[in-house]
């Protein structure tokens, strides 16, 4: 498994949410509907992905698995426990 350089952006239509791409190929798997949730795409960050990376958020196996089998990585905003 090689590296990805992922690039990560924000939309304005769901706030704390990410999207998570292979640079390479950008958007192109990422269903129209989803894009169309999420908004206008801002680039937030471009990083070198490996399964073994530390993320904040987000497991790093799970986010190269997901760009290499759908093209993209959603990460959605903490669930609030509080209540």
């Amino acid at each position: 498994m090689s590296p990805i350089v992922c690039n990560v952006f924000k939309g304005n239509g769901k706030a704390d949410t990410y999207l998570y791409v292979d640079k390479r190929e950008g958007t192109a798997r990422v269903p129209p509907e989803l894009l169309g949730l999420m908004g206008e795409l801002e680039l937030a960050l471009t990083f070198v992905l490996t399964p073994d990376r530390t993320l904040a958020r987000e497991d790093p196996a799970v986010v190269v698995a997901n760009i290499e089998t759908t093209g993209y990585h959603l990460q959605l905003p903490p669930v609030d426990e509080q209540g």
